[in-house]
């Protein structure tokens, strides 16, 4: 088995789902007493935090190269950014790092392409809704329509994962707007919706719609662990 490489922090609250999900898909895999062989290493998120809003992307991309490196001669196979928004240093990382880079995107993409789907709803950060480069990367590499919500319904998103979700906050009411705001894509054509920042699906589960989900933190850590077992 492969070692796996987290940079997590970007909030704890979803790098512990990442830390559950490598864990027992490994178990359910191998059976036994079998877990994953992981190392994570977790930044100070209000750190990053500020660096995304003063738009200081060099600063940001420096903590997590660090990151990768640190992890790189920790001794992982494969390294992880366990953040949807922070993809746009992507880039940055693999330019300096020898070992495989695993992006989000690119697992995402492989379920929805398997499906069959090829127009889709992306929630997420503004920044991760409104700049290119993970929308981009998603029509590019695997053919897909992506559509986003309304600058209100942005917004709305946006704060939800700032201020409830990171902290750790799931409110009734944020899912119910959320479900509103799904259903307003699926109007608009959506064959299913990317739920793409790590702690959307702590609050978009099937229970509040049934309108396919793509649930980023999941694909990616079960990605991971194909690669780790892989060979």
């Amino acid at each position: 088995m492969k070692t796996i490489g987290l940079i997590g922090g970007m909030s704890w609250e979803s790098s512990i789902e990442y830390y559950r999900i490598l864990n027992q898909t490994v178990r359910e895999r191998l059976g036994g007493l079998h877990s994953a062989k992981c190392i994570m290493f977790s930044v100070d998120f209000a750190d990053i935090e500020r660096f995304q809003h003063q738009g200081d992307w060099s600063a940001a991309a420096e903590v997590l190269v660090e990151a990768a490196q640190q992890l790189q001669m920790a001794g992982a196979s494969v390294v992880l950014l366990c953040t949807n928004t922070m993809h746009k240093l992507a880039a940055d990382i693999e330019a300096r790092i020898s070992v495989p880079f695993l992006h989000i995107a690119d697992a995402v993409g492989d379920c929805i392409q398997a499906k069959g789907c090829h127009r889709v709803g992306l929630l997420g950060t503004k920044f991760t809704m409104e700049q290119d480069f993970y929308r981009q990367r998603l029509a590019e590499r695997y053919g897909l329509e992506v559509l986003v919500p309304e600058l209100a319904d942005r917004d709305r998103i946006h704060q939800i994962i700032y201020t409830e979700l990171c902290l750790g906050h799931i409110r009734p009411d944020s899912a119910q707007a959320l479900q509103t705001i799904i259903e307003s894509l699926v109007k608009q054509g959506a064959e299913g919706i990317i739920l793409g920042c790590t702690e959307l699906e702590l609050l978009v589960t099937p229970s509040v719609t049934s309108t396919t989900l793509w649930p980023t933190t999941q694909i990616h850590a079960e990605a991971a662990v194909d690669y780790a077992l892989a060979g």
